[in-house]
């Protein structure tokens, strides 16, 4: 039984705390992320106001710092300038440091004069929240011990490791380290699922790389963007205002026709889609095809399983070099890994002319590779249409 104002049942704390914490989520992805730090969308004053000042309560965390430590985050994702990144940093340091990683890069000068451009610079951030950014979390603990009594206390110290835990080391950790990519995006981020209760649609984050701009990070039928779901709420009641979403996920036809001028903007436009697809169909295929051929027990190729996948730009010299040994020790894997660089360079600075041509006769040729992944995959090149299509 709570003693403080509210008086509330064991389950009456923890709905407020899950209340609180969650109101605390949707600020940081509403406000701080999409909002502030990508400019996806445009906030009334109103609301704008309204979760600066919670935030100001609940984390202590100061717009500006927060904005660029992320914008930072995309410009130097997964290199050593990255704030977060496990793979880097390793994922035990990030999911355990992660709130530390945090505060060395905010108290960046350097950072924050490059990254932080843009965020509110008036009064009240001046002489409050920038000023004094742990007034509000000690007048959250003495709310929470005037409303609940003495538990109000824990309750406090859930709300100081929410974000920590849940952004600074679930996102920034596990989301670029294990789950599923729709998108060939360049860098590790993954989709976690399902979190997005627990994380305001965050767990999204292969999506969100893909499409940094987008106010929506959902993508696939079955994802669930609740932080999408209380933005079109405060668009209905005229408090913000969506400038950009990511185009719908193309979709794969069956067909044997071959790729047009309209296959081709489509595939420019969802190019990190049709790698990813590339990847799923073609890649993991031969990998299995040549593993089971092998016996199953073939370590240079076991080795090599999750460089086959990645991003190239990844790979530091050593998983360079293990790579390398895997292509020279198959011929089938060196054949598709060589195709998807050809595929994935088709559309870099070349005139629609030219990259239509490239696109045919790499179509061709991959129809007569022998790799019956990637001869299949070839052959349903030309049935890419958008969603729209």
């Amino acid at each position: 039984m709570s003693y403080g104002l509210l008086n509330v049942s064991v389950f009456g704390v923890i709905a407020y705390t899950l209340l609180l914490t969650h109101i605390t989520i949707a600020a940081v992805t509403i406000f701080l992320h999409r909002h502030q730090a990508h400019r996806a969308l445009t906030l009334h004053p109103v609301a704008s106001h309204f979760f600066r000042f919670w935030l100001w309560l609940t984390t202590g965390m100061v717009t500006r710092q927060w904005v660029a430590v992320h914008r930072k985050h995309h410009a130097r994702c997964e290199t050593a300038d990255d704030p977060h990144s496990p793979q880097v940093l390793s994922l035990k340091k990030v999911l355990l440091e992660g709130a530390e990683l945090y505060r060395r890069e905010a108290d960046n000068g350097e950072t924050l004069a490059v990254y932080g451009k843009g965020t509110p610079d008036d009064a009240v951030e001046r002489r409050l929240y920038s000023r004094y950014p742990y007034l509000g979390i000690v007048l959250m603990l003495a709310l929470d011990v005037l409303l609940l009594g003495p538990i109000g206390i824990t309750v406090w110290a859930v709300q100081m490791i929410w974000i920590p835990l849940f952004a600074a080391g679930v996102i920034n950790g596990i989301g670029h380290y294990f789950g599923y990519r729709t998108y060939a995006s360049p860098d590790a981020a993954t989709n976690i699922v399902p979190w997005g209760i627990l994380i305001g649609g965050e767990e999204l984050h292969n999506n969100h790389h893909a499409y940094p701009g987008s106010a929506r990070l959902s993508s696939q039928p079955w994802e669930f963007d609740i932080g999408w779901f209380y933005i079109r709420l405060l668009e209905r009641l005229g408090l913000a205002r969506v400038k950009k979403v990511a185009p719908p996920p193309a979709r794969l036809l069956r067909t044997a026709a071959g790729p047009d001028s309209d296959t081709l903007r489509t595939i420019a436009v969802h190019r990190m889609q049709v790698l990813a697809r590339y990847s799923r169909m073609v890649i993991k295929a031969a990998y299995r095809a040549e593993l089971r051929r092998l016996g199953g027990t073939d370590q240079v190729l076991r080795q090599a399983r999750t460089l086959l996948l990645r991003e190239a730009s990844l790979n530091d010299g050593s998983a360079r070099r293990r790579l390398q040994q895997a292509l020279a020790h198959s011929e089938v894997l060196a054949t598709v890994y060589r195709f998807r660089e050809r595929l994935q360079a088709i559309w870099q600075g070349a005139a629609e002319g030219q990259a239509l041509a490239a696109l045919e006769q790499w179509r061709r040729e991959a129809e007569a590779s022998g790799v019956a992944a990637l001869q299949e995959f070839a052959r349903r090149l030309g049935g890419w249409r958008s969603a729209t299509g």
